[in-house]
C-alpha cells in the first residue's frame, strides 16, 4: 500500500545527484529500495489498478523506470538517475507514443500526458488533422484552458508551420508536446492521497489520449 513518499526519499535523490558513483550507491542501496523504489512501485501499482479499472478499453500497461542508466548512453553522466518515474502506455514503444506518466525528482515532481519524442510524421499528421477539421482539438483546447492543473508544454519549431488561429496556434507549431502539471516537492507527495490525485488527473486527460493515440492511423499527408 502506498503511504506516501518521505523526506528520506528526497534526501536520497539529492544524495544520488551529488554522489553519482557506484561506491556511494552501494552503501545506500537498501535505503534506495526502502525510501524510493518500494513506494514508487506501490504508487504505480495502485494508480494503474484504479485507472485501468475505469478505462480498461485503453489497453494500457505499466512500466516503472530503473535507477540504473543505460551504460551505452551515459554521455559523461553518472551511472544512476537522480529521478524515477512510471508510465502507462499501450504497446512497447513508449518513446514515440503518447503516454501517461508520473516522475519524482529532488526538487520537483510532475505528471501528465504526452510524448517523450514524437516522430515528425506524427506531428505532420497532427497538423493535417487540424487543417482538415480543427473542431475536435478546439474542444479539447478549450477544456484545457478552463482548468488549472495542466498546461501545454513542448519545443516549438524555430519557424512556425502555420497559423490555425489563436486557440490552436501553440498546438500546431510544436515538435512534440506534453500536458503537464509540475510543482515543488511538498506535502502532496508525502500523502497517500497522491494516488487519487493522479487517477483524477489522468482521467481528465483521457479525451486527449484518445485523440492523439489515433494519429498513427491517419493517412500519410505526404502521399
Amino acid at each position: 500500500m502506498f503511504k506516501g513518499f518521505s523526506e528520506q526519499t528526497i534526501d536520497f535523490l539529492w544524495g544520488i545527484r551529488f554522489n553519482n558513483e557506484r561506491s556511494w550507491f552501494e552503501a545506500h542501496k537498501e535505503e534506495y529500495k526502502r525510501v524510493l523504489e518500494q513506494p514508487m512501485k506501490a504508487l504505480a501499482a495502485e494508480v494503474f489498478e484504479a485507472f485501468n479499472e475505469k478505462y480498461p478499453e485503453l489497453g494500457l500497461s505499466l512500466s516503472v523506470s530503473r535507477i540504473y542508466r543505460d551504460a551505452r548512453r551515459l554521455f559523461g553522466r553518472g551511472p544512476y538517475k537522480d529521478c524515477l518515474w512510471f508510465t502507462l502506455a499501450r504497446g512497447e514503444d513508449r518513446l514515440e507514443k503518447p503516454c501517461f506518466w508520473f516522475e519524482i525528482m529532488p526538487a520537483t515532481w510532475s505528471y501528465g500526458l504526452g510524448y517523450y519524442c514524437a516522430r515528425p510524421i506524427t506531428m505532420l499528421k497532427h497538423r493535417a488533422r487540424i487543417d482538415k477539421d480543427p473542431k475536435p482539438l478546439e474542444e479539447l483546447a478549450r477544456a484545457l484552458n478552463s482548468q488549472s492543473e495542466f498546461v501545454l508544454e513542448g519545443e516549438d519549431y524555430k519557424r512556425p508551420k502555420g497559423d490555425p488561429g489563436k486557440l490552436l496556434y501553440d498546438w500546431y507549431n510544436k515538435k512534440t508536446f506534453s500536458l503537464i502539471h509540475e510543482e515543488k516537492v511538498g506535502p502532496a507527495i508525502y500523502s497517500p492521497d497522491l494516488v487519487q490525485r493522479l487517477v483524477d488527473g489522468f482521467s481528465f486527460l483521457v479525451p486527449f489520449y484518445r485523440y492523439f493515440s489515433t494519429l498513427d492511423g491517419d493517412p500519410d499527408p505526404q502521399m
